[in-house]
């Protein structure tokens, strides 16, 4: 579309993603963000579904938005809810300010900006014509928190409905610095380990009487990190073990405490499961003796959308609007593709990850135009009009 045409309503992404970026929606908040996005689509025709789930502490507000009825049906992904502002702005962090061409907001690439560019991207397609299947955009306000009442539960909404998502494109950031340098095809898992080692308290002069628990949790945690977990392979790098915190909480010189903590993830790519590392992490344990403790906290298991026509489409229309070939990568965090993951194929394709999470979190505009273009030619190859 020539910047000479006029451009269908709802089609310039900026306003929308200003509009979202007001709405200060800290995970569990909504802050009327599902409401913006509501008013957006349904003009374009979209039937909404607002989804509020609370099995696992403050409800949170979801979106199901479908258009159409037919198949294949491809789905958006994304997250309304943000991480705190934190300090270190030089502009209000929920005002959307626009300076020397950039948007500044929490959440302006993590990930408002995404969601902006795919409504932008569908009000353009459908001014040609009406999609030859459906498409969808699940959006959720729980994936920067416990994501227990987020996409996981509207897939479960979904799937007692009988319907079905063929294909998923995430909008999480991808691009380390521009748009068409990487996509994601799967991520690796995360396994959060808190370990405590128990002893017997006693006096610093009199070990012989005590029992310090502080040397056998070291022995542990060495014994964890001694090897690399695996050398990775063709679509992971290796796996990782990163010790996070180690707490004894012992103010006193001369006491030797009766406990010591630590707490340890990793990060891990197809050659492990959960269920594995778990097993592995409680021999290691058992080899050292004593009373000790182990909790587990799983994030979620890797996976891998093995390359194909989901991937190529994603590919190709990246290339053909930016001239880039997208890296295909598994690196990074999670997200919440891998709960999608179950229900159909996932690509994860998204704004540059420079300034996610960060004070002055923002997305040049120029960006948002880009973007748009790529999800709108995503949307030829992967839709079409009937």
């Amino acid at each position: 579309m020539s910047a000479t045409t006029a451009l269908p309503v709802g089609s310039d992404p900026l306003p929308l993603a200003a509009a979202l970026l007001r709405c200060p929606s800290v995970t569990p908040d909504d802050a009327g963000a599902i409401d913006v996005l509501i008013a957006a689509l349904e003009p374009l025709g979209f039937v909404c579904h607002d989804l509020t789930f609370a099995t696992g502490g403050p409800p949170i507000r979801n979106l199901y938005a479908r258009l159409g009825g037919e198949g294949p049906n491809l789905c958006f992904a994304g997250h309304t809810d943000v991480v705190p502002a934190g300090q270190g702005w030089s502009a209000d962090p929920f005002a959307a300010e626009i300076r020397d061409g950039r948007l500044f907001g929490r959440g302006a690439t993590d990930m408002k900006g995404a969601i902006a560019c795919f409504v932008a991207a569908v009000a353009r397609f459908l001014a040609r014509g009406r999609p030859r299947g459906s498409i969808s955009l699940l959006i959720t306000g729980d994936e920067e928190g416990p994501a227990v009442d987020g996409t996981v539960k509207v897939l479960d909404w979904l799937a007692a409905r009988g319907e079905r998502l063929d294909a998923c494109i995430v909008g999480e950031p991808t691009n380390p610095g521009r748009i068409g340098e990487m996509m994601k095809i799967g991520r690796r898992g995360s396994l959060n380990t808190r370990l405590t080692v128990h002893g017997t308290q006693g006096h610093a002069a009199y070990p012989h009487l005590a029992d310090n628990p502080i040397p056998r949790l070291m022995a542990i945690l060495g014994r964890l990190s001694a090897a690399p977990l695996d050398a990775g392979n063709a679509h992971f790098q290796a796996s990782t073990l990163t010790i996070t915190t180690i707490d004894v909480g012992n103010p006193a010189t001369n006491v030797i405490p009766a406990q010591a903590r630590a707490g340890f993830n990793i990060r891990f790519n197809d050659l492990h499961t959960g269920a594995s590392l778990k097993a592995w992490i409680e021999a290691v344990v058992a080899e050292r003796g004593g009373r000790t403790d182990v909790a587990f906290e799983l994030s979620g298991e890797s996976f891998l959308t093995a390359p194909g026509p989901l991937s190529q489409a994603v590919a190709t229309a990246a290339q053909a609007v930016t001239g880039l070939v997208p890296e295909a990568s598994t690196t990074g965090g999670t997200s919440d593709a891998r709960f999608i993951r179950h229900a159909c194929p996932v690509v994860e394709f998204g704004l540059a990850t420079g300034t996610m999470h960060k004070a002055d979190e923002n997305v040049a505009v120029a960006d948002l135009e880009t973007l748009t273009a790529v999800y709108g030619a995503a949307l030829e190859r992967l839709v079409g009009w009937a």
